[in-house]
């Protein structure tokens, strides 16, 4: 487990937790950190309800936009990275089925664009190729702002359940392809001297079949091959870092028991947590001096029962946090407290 997600942080770093909890704020702050300090960073939104055109106040899209000299910023539009892929498998396939066949694979395939899932696995294969090409992109540091624990977990376990997906298509594809050689011999010796029906058929019978489930398997092989590398650099300590941020509330500490719990299963390298907007020690006011107490109270629970991870307390700031100045207190902030033991 590392902590120094300051001073020598790994290559890629996730920032998830609850929503409404101050995930963007702070990942958009550790991304303008790092800038700062010479490294060229690329902070990258998943979550659908993108907010870091409004931390950085100005506009971030789908196509990585300049924020300072070090720091570039991108939110995923999953839509149009559906679109996207769709047109790209349509693209391939034309090229291994016949012509005839064009309107009812295009069908299909907007067909899937509404399945369960799909905007998922289009963020996920997002992130793998940000990861994947990290360096040939020339970035030291990806920092993700990812959507709510639940959707986080998901993208960040995903690449298994897809590797182990791809490798059932790809023995679908090779039962297939032997099938269709044995129908295609078959229906051959019908019109030739007589042999036995399992024997191996001869290469041009099924030569053109072949030749397609080849591209196709190639072409689900350098997915998986994507998928798997991916998994092992998110499961590296070394290379990947999760943090996740919580406020010291009900729900927010029991969300994060749970995803603590479920990265610890899934061998997920978490990094430690930031326990955001804590309210200063003198506050005026009945109502916010009982409000402070009753935060107390949660800080002792969250040091309690994550004793074991490093952590660290954030203020509540009087103000919005708004563009780049306006974030340059939550860094400061961040750098004054560094996580460590609760």
């Amino acid at each position: 487990m590392t902590s120094d997600l300051l001073h020598a942080p790994p290559a890629v770093i996730f920032v998830g937790g609850k929503g409404g909890v101050g995930k963007t704020s702070i990942a958009a702050s550790l991304a303008l950190y790092h800038a700062n300090h010479g490294r060229k960073t690329l902070v990258v939104s998943t979550d659908p309800a993108h907010s870091l055109s409004d931390a950085f106040a100005q506009p971030v899209g789908a196509e990585i936009a300049s924020i300072t000299a070090n720091l570039d910023a991108l939110e995923i539009d999953p839509d149009r990275q559906v679109e996207q892929h769709i047109a790209d498998v349509l693209a391939g396939m034309k090229s291994l089925v016949k012509p005839t066949l064009y309107p009812q694979i295009e069908k299909q395939l907007k067909l899937t664009a509404q399945s369960p899932g799909t905007q998922e696995a289009a963020i996920l294969e997002s992130i793998a190729q940000l990861i994947d090409e990290r360096e040939q992109r020339g970035y030291d540091l990806i920092i993700f702002d990812t959507a709510p624990t639940g959707h986080t977990l998901r993208l960040l376990t995903l690449p298994e359940a897809m590797s182990a997906w791809t490798q059932g298509m790809l023995q679908t594809s090779d039962k297939a392809r032997q099938l269709q050689g044995v129908v295609d011999h078959l229906s051959s010796s019908r019109q030739r001297a007589p042999q036995h029906p399992l024997a191996e058929p001869k290469q041009h019978d099924v030569s053109e079949l072949s030749e397609r489930n080849q591209a196709i398997a190639a072409r689900l092989r350098r997915r998986q091959q994507l998928f798997q590398r991916t998994r092992d650099s998110i499961k590296d300590p070394q290379q990947t870092a999760i943090a996740l941020v919580l406020t010291p509330e009900k729900l927010p500490i029991l969300e994060t028991e749970r995803a603590v719990r479920q990265l610890t299963e899934q061998g997920l390298p978490l990094a430690g947590l930031w326990i955001n907007r804590n309210l200063p020690e003198h506050v005026e006011g009945e109502f916010m001096a009982l409000r402070r107490q009753q935060e107390e109270l949660y800080r002792e629970q969250i040091k309690t029962v994550f004793a074991k991870i490093p952590g660290a307390f954030l203020p509540l700031f009087a103000r919005d946090l708004d563009g780049i100045s306006g974030l340059q207190q939550l860094i400061e902030a961040i750098a004054d407290n560094p996580l460590q033991s609760l």
